[in-house]
């Protein structure tokens, strides 16, 4: 009785080791390969999976997901036989697990080395500047490269980008010298073309400057001689009522125009008179000018009191 409960319980465990080995859950995005027999019987997708226990063992678990692969940085010569350190880091995808078991026997070191070989191959075309100003341009050619060579690995390179470019210290010191040398050329091409602009716009400035005042003197001068003009209009116009007035008033007594001959020459005299001479003019028609006096005398004599106050 008590060996068949041993029995029994022997069975009972042994059932249950075979049950868990035979069970495989995968999980997502994760792919098992199974062996029977040491030879490839198929893969195990994510779920639940059923294998023969003692004949199916699992080869590999290969994850699915985006590989990140850093690669250290490593000596590098360009074209211009200068060494230099570049370090990069690879994006890639198992597309064919199986592939990526059997056709290789280390996948991430074999990524690695022909990474390091096609960085050498791509940089070692180009020169110092273009090694420096073409990042895109070689991570572009670099993962053309790993994608070409590790098709046949069921590997699927997404890209490839350069982290860092370490040139040597004399080429660091002197890139810096040129840098300096460079942004001082920009400078004093900045500062040339401003004062250029500056230059010009003052001279802007100053045209128009010039053009207002030349408007202003402009029409200054035109409302000047506009107020000369009219003032002269109106001088000639009293004038021209003074004399028909005087004309009017001395009709019957003699002529108006030896009227002003004879006005003319009193003030003639009266100027003559503040001299330091006593110099006297007299026309050559004295007899006529005398007698425009004498027609003023007359005139005044004529005139009301009131206006003759003054006296002759």
């Amino acid at each position: 009785m008590a060996f068949t409960t041993v029995f029994l319980a022997l069975l009972v465990l042994l059932a249950l080791i075979i049950l868990a080995t035979s069970i495989k859950v995968v999980p997502q995005q994760r792919v098992k390969l199974i062996e029977r027999l040491g030879k490839f019987h198929k893969r195990a997708d994510a779920g639940l999976n059923i294998i023969l226990p003692f004949l199916d063992t699992v080869q590999a678990t290969i994850d699915l997901r985006e590989q990140i692969t850093p690669i250290e940085p490593q000596p590098v010569i360009t074209r211009d036989n200068v060494t230099m350190k570049v370090d990069a880091v690879i994006y890639y995808v198992v597309a064919d697990p199986v592939r990526a078991t059997y056709e290789v026997q280390n996948l991430k070191w074999g990524i690695e080395q022909l990474t390091l070989s096609g960085l050498r191959n791509v940089i070692g075309a180009l020169d110092l500047d273009h090694t420096l100003t073409s990042r895109d341009t070689i991570n572009t050619q670099l993962r053309a490269t790993l994608d070409a060579a590790t098709q046949k690995w069921g590997v699927k390179v997404m890209r490839v980008e350069l982290k860092n470019i370490d040139p040597p210290q004399e080429i660091k010191e002197t890139m810096e010298k040129q840098m300096t040398a460079e942004r001082s050329r920009r400078a004093t091409v900045t500062e040339a073309e401003g004062e250029k602009a500056a230059a010009i716009l003052r001279a802007e400035g100053q045209k128009q400057s010039m053009i207002v005042s030349a408007e202003g003197t402009k029409e200054s001068a035109i409302l000047q001689a506009e107020g000369q003009a009219t003032a002269r209009l109106r001088v000639a116009t009293a004038e021209a009522q003074a004399i028909e007035v005087v004309s009017k008033a001395i009709g019957v007594a003699g002529n108006p125009a030896q009227y002003l001959i004879a006005e003319r020459y009193l003030e003639s005299l009266s100027h003559i008179a503040e001299g330091a001479q006593k110099i006297v003019f007299l026309p050559f028609e004295a007899a006529g000018v005398m007698g425009s006096i004498g027609s003023m005398k007359e005139l005044f004599q004529s005139m009301p009191s009131g206006r003759s106050g003054s006296g002759v």
